[in-house]
């Protein structure tokens, strides 16, 4: 049996460099020996309460330490966390809550309207109130335990544990969007979590003097796996907000010398607006990682007029930061997704479940100890996507003869146009670099001539603007073949997406999929 956790992390720093800071939130630094005192409190408030091993317990917070101290002291028990993501209504909290069986949620007290509403149907046991900083927001209720109390209450001490931890345990369920009916919680261990540690750490080729800025959500895989967990495993420091402001982003780089940052095209658009990038000095960050499929070309030269050179990366909940695009070939291999991580192993699958030929579009499947185990509870739904060991993303993509990857679409945005496979992300792409468009999204539509013909909905950059079916077509001429060329546009004040930037087509395709306007 292996046994080891990942609350080892903290435990080994705090007694190697007690004094490094290694949490800074909203500017509120934590040292490595506060975040495992912390913790240690926490785990002994959880004993108390009766939580054993195997048992679930969940977060819904902003980005803070608590949250980390939630998450370290579950690791250091062999519980399994379930971060919550903070945008959630209260039926779609229920939901998650029920189907992970959480015993005890801990909570920001901006969420307590949130959460009152499903303390009656759910099986949640104890729930423990965390102050956020905010203001007009409720007091402890009596239902809840004060986080604060928790830290005067318990010792510090290292929990003394009555089942061993082991690597392949569980750690946390970490729910997909939900782009596409329920989300799945996937499952992931204390061992993934340690490779996925390794995977980042050669990536960046990270040390204990680097510091990460984190942009994502901590109840986002990028978050927890691709930007914090890494970092505090590595013994440097990370950077992160509440909520993200483009001044108080930029300011962060150049004051905290920030050495390493991701960021999803979605904020680095938001930031390029801002201006606020202008005059920073941005001299120390090495690494800066981003993008993705959706990713336009100019972003990445906008950005490296600010001396950020960006290197796309793809991932996904089931498998995070699965492949990188190496610095070497940023402007050789541009729109590539790069070449798989050290701990995975990818390639392009045809329908018949071959390996496809070089420029042969396929789905990406994937193995290696970054995958996830499972989704939580779902044994037919995990069967479908994991097939001896291999991970079927439902993404398409394609490999170059020198074998980099290349994304293509999500298999279910595909539609058939004329006999003719038409993907979606590949006009998107194109369009995102109109001068009218801050943002794209096209989905497949009935047509009676062609069987389906693309819709495209788009958000202006200007307020107001209006981008007409000719003024697409002007545009995509001799970038795209005809038979690609949406047929209707309609004009949105913003595209629905879900908290980790993705678009949510189907809810496009729900409301908007038979209204063919071209206003």
């Amino acid at each position: 049996m292996l046994e080891w956790s990942v609350g080892e992390i903290i435990k080994k720093w705090a007694k190697l460099t007690p004094d490094k800071v290694a949490f800074i939130c909203d500017g509120k630094p934590a040292t490595y020996n506060e975040l495992n005192d912390n913790a240690n409190c926490v785990a002994h408030y959880l004993q108390e309460k009766g939580l054993k091993k195997g048992e679930r317990i969940a977060v819904l917070t902003r980005n803070c330490e608590e949250m980390l101290d939630v998450f370290f002291a579950a690791a250091k028990l062999g519980l399994i966390l379930v971060p919550m993501n903070f945008r959630l209504y209260s039926k779609e909290l229920e939901y998650q809550l029920n189907n992970a069986g959480v015993r005890l949620l801990a909570f920001h007290d901006s969420f307590t309207d949130n959460v009152e509403p499903v303390r009656s149907s759910t099986k949640v046991e104890e729930f423990i109130y965390i102050k956020s900083g905010a203001s007009d927001v409720p007091v402890c209720p009596g239902w809840a335990t004060d986080f604060s109390d928790i830290l005067k209450d318990f010792s510090a001490d290292e929990p003394v544990i009555d089942e061993p931890v082991s690597l392949i345990d569980p750690i946390t369920i970490l729910y997909t969007s939900g782009t596409t009916g329920a989300p799945k919680g996937a499952v992931l261990t204390h061992l993934q979590t340690y490779f996925k540690n390794f995977q980042i750490m050669t990536y960046t080729n990270m040390g204990e003097d680097d510091v990460y800025l984190s942009t994502l959500p901590l109840f986002h895989s990028g978050g927890l796996y691709i930007q914090t967990i890494p970092t505090l495993c590595r013994g440097a420091t990370v950077v992160t907000f509440q909520q993200l402001d483009p001044k108080d982003f930029c300011q962060a780089i150049e004051k905290y010398k920030v050495t390493i940052i991701l960021a999803l095209t979605s904020i680095w658009r938001i930031i390029i607006r801002s201006g606020e990038l202008e005059g920073i000095d941005t001299s120390n960050v090495r690494v800066v990682l981003g993008g993705g499929e959706r990713t336009p070309v100019n972003m990445f030269h906008e950005l490296e007029r600010y001396g950020l050179k960006m290197q796309a990366l793809f991932g996904q909940t089931e498998n995070s930061c699965m492949m990188v695009l190496p610095k070497k070939d940023m402007y050789n291999k541009m729109g590539s997704i790069g070449l798989p991580g050290f701990f995975t192993d990818l390639w392009i699958q045809d329908a018949e479940g071959n390996r496809a030929a070089p420029n042969q579009v396929g789905e990406i499947v994937g193995r290696g100890p970054v995958v996830m185990d499972g989704y939580w509870d779902m044994p037919e739904m995990t069967a479908a996507a994991i097939t001896d060991g291999v991970l079927h993303t439902g993404d398409l993509g394609y490999q170059d003869e020198d074998g980099y990857f290349y994304i293509v679409d999500r298999a279910k945005d595909m539609y058939r146009s004329g006999g003719e496979n038409v993907y979606p992300a590949e006009i998107e792409k194109v369009l995102s670099d109109h001068p009218k468009i801050s943002d794209v999204s096209i989905i497949g539509v009935n047509d009676e001539k062609w069987g389906e013909t693309g819709k495209a909905f788009i958000v202006p950059k200007k307020p107001g603007d209006v981008v007409t079916i000719d003024e697409i077509r002007e545009f995509l001429d001799g970038k795209v073949a005809k038979f690609k060329w949406p047929s209707h546009v309609q004009m949105l004040s913003e595209l629905p997406m879900t908290a980790s930037g993705k678009i949510k087509k189907v809810e496009l395709k729900e409301k908007y999929g038979a209204t063919l306007n071209t206003e």
